[in-house]
C-alpha cells in the first residue's frame, strides 16, 4: 500500500523568496526520512516551491485554461510532501505520528495522508493493459 504524506502549506511557506527552514527543523526532517529508508519504506519526498511559480490547467465546457499562481487560501495548497509503502493503513498512521512539524516546533501545521489508488483496483480492461505496461517501463 502507498500513502502519500502531504504537507500542507501556510502563509509562511507561500511567502518564502528562497526555500528556508531552520537548522533543527532540517536535522529532524533528515532523520525522519533516514529513518524510513532504513525501514525500506520510502519511496520519493521532497518540497514544493511556493504557488506564485506554478500554474493550474482547468477544464470546462469550453476547453481548458492556463491560471498562473499564487493561488489563494495558502492552508489548500500542498508545500510537499513524503511517498511511502508500507504494509497496512495502520502502519501509515504509525509513520505518520512520526513525522515532524513541518513548520518547527510549536507552530501551526497539518499533514494530511492519502492512500494511493493502485492500478489493481480497477476493473479489467484494454486501457488499464496499456496504463500496466507503462508503469511496469518506469520501474525497469
Amino acid at each position: 500500500m502507498r500513502f502519500m504524506i502531504i504537507v500542507k502549506s501556510c502563509a509562511a511557506f507561500e511567502a518564502e523568496v528562497t526555500p528556508e527552514a531552520p537548522e533543527e527543523l532540517m536535522a529532524e526532517m533528515a532523520a525522519y526520512h533516514e529513518e524510513l529508508a532504513r525501514a525500506g519504506v520510502l519511496l520519493d519526498g521532497s518540497g514544493l516551491h511556493p504557488s506564485r511559480t506554478g500554474w493550474r490547467i482547468q477544464y470546462d465546457a469550453a476547453g481548458q485554461r492556463v491560471v498562473d499562481g499564487p493561488f489563494a487560501e495558502a492552508k489548500e495548497l500542498i508545500a510537499g510532501y513524503t511517498l511511502i509503502q508500507v504494509r497496512s493503513r495502520e502502519e501509515a498512521m504509525e509513520w505518520s505520528r512520526r513525522f515532524p512539524n513541518p513548520a518547527g516546533k510549536g507552530q501551526e501545521a497539518v499533514i494530511e495522508l492519502r492512500q494511493l489508488i493502485e492500478l489493481d483496483e480497477f476493473p479489467p480492461s484494454e486501457a488499464l493493459e496499456q496504463m500496466k505496461a507503462l508503469d511496469a517501463l518506469g520501474k525497469a
